[in-house]
């Protein structure tokens, strides 16, 4: 109940500082993750958790896989046919480059093992659109910049898990949980994306039937109950869930705009909640000793991580591309790591692995530094932008007052 409490304090204070927080580098994720740090034994003691406490690995899991059955309906088909080239440089070569970097740096400044700094490097690897909201949900920045982050965001980490789960067996030895093969990791993410496809089309087409058919009020609860259904079954046969929710948004987006557009609003807050619950339980985990057991090599590597490795990884893959500077800046700029690497770093610790404390350890600190930098600049960073000058298209609000006004006009012209 005490954790429940100050859950619901700290959503109401987000709420009321809200509107400040969207007009400054005030950030509301970073509300939660301190006031998690505040309540947990490192401070007040308030709450009690441990990096392998149950709750942990729980909000960590469902906020993942609510924001990317979230992002995944942000997904255009016809767009990304059209423009999926630099996705796809983000993804086959600044991810690959920005894991190498990383790993080389954990290895020389942290002292970890080859293997385990590969694993630490494939954990980073993955980045989150959460703490950059204001660059991705924004209609003022450049669409290509806000289409390249979100798809970059809602694909590697189903990229990434793969690499961690084999680097974790290669790590060992591990508990008997963390036991994987290539031939088990492959039927997971196959299973993951048959499923992401084929429950949105099965619910899809039951909607169609002509006795079926959800009363308006409850039809934003017909996603709802999609994303439901999906997550306990991956779960239950252990199949991917976060490549499941990220296609089957991206499918449900597809074949039912009517859905998209109800579900919208409920999705938002819902993915939202999971996020500020799952701040709040990380943030626990973040005490004095935690900052304390990381060397001095470890600290350097992890401001490397985010201020080098993925701003230079990035620039890299978008060299000969139409980004111009600013758009390439923002992008290499905001690669939070999140909700993925924490639920990766949860699965490194939980491994048994011999240097696996070590390793989250740096992955812990890393994130807690990545969400307060990237959190906090996307407002300063997304005001730069002005669309009208970039890609020619007229501000939205400017858009909206010639339309009131036109609408004012026309009873006024029809009397005449």
């Amino acid at each position: 109940m005490v954790l429940i409490a100050v859950f619901g304090v700290a959503l109401l204070i987000a709420v009321l500082v809200s509107g400040l927080a969207a007009r400054s580098v005030l950030s509301t994720s970073l509300l939660f993750l301190v006031a998690g740090a505040l309540v947990g034994d490192g401070f007040l003691g308030l709450i009690h958790v441990s990096a392998d406490s149950s709750i942990v690995a729980v909000t960590a899991d469902l906020a993942l896989f609510a924001v990317l059955f979230t992002d995944g309906m942000h997904v255009s088909f016809p767009a990304l046919r059209s423009a999926w080239r630099n996705p796809a440089r983000a993804l086959g070569l600044g991810m690959p480059l920005a894991f190498v970097g990383m790993a080389l740096i954990t290895h020389f400044l942290a002292g970890l093992d080859w293997t385990t700094s590969f694993l630490v490097g494939a954990v980073l690897a993955p980045t989150d659109p959460v703490f950059a909201s204001a660059i991705v949900g924004r209609k003022k920045v450049p669409a290509r910049l806000r289409q390249l982050l979100n798809v970059e965001s809602g694909i590697n980490d189903g990229l990434a898990l793969p690499v961690v789960l084999v680097l974790i067996t290669a790590a060992g030895p591990t508990s008997g949980t963390a036991e994987a093969s290539l031939s088990k990791i492959g039927l997971e993410l196959v299973g993951g994306l048959a499923l992401g496809v084929v429950l949105p089309l099965v619910v899809n087409g039951l909607v169609r039937f002509r006795l079926l058919g959800a009363e308006p009020k409850l039809q934003p609860l017909l996603p709802l109950a999609t994303g439901v259904i999906l997550y306990a079954t991956c779960h239950l046969t252990h199949a991917n869930p976060y490549l499941a929710a990220f296609s089957a948004g991206a499918v449900l987006a597809s074949v039912s705009a009517e859905s998209k557009e109800a579900f919208e609003p409920l999705g938002e807050a819902l993915a939202e909640l999971s996020k500020f619950a799952a701040l709040l339980v990380f943030g626990a985990l973040l005490t004095p000793e935690l900052f304390g057991d990381l060397s001095v090599g470890g600290y350097v590597a992890v401001v490397l991580a985010i201020v080098l490795i993925r701003p230079a990884s990035l620039l890299i893959s978008l060299i000969g591309t139409r980004f111009d500077r600013r758009e390439r800046l923002a992008a290499a700029w905001f690669g939070p790591k999140g909700f993925a690497s924490v639920v990766y770093g949860l699965l490194v610790l939980q491994s048994g692995i011999p240097q696996g404390e070590e390793a989250y350890t740096l992955i812990a600190v890393c994130i807690a530094f990545s969400i307060a930098a990237h959190s906090s600049t996307d407002v300063p960073v997304a005001r730069l932008f002005d669309v009208e000058d970039l890609v020619g298209i007229p501000d939205d609000d400017d858009e909206d007052a010639k339309r009131k006004t036109a609408m004012a006009a026309q009873p006024a012209a029809s009397r005449e």
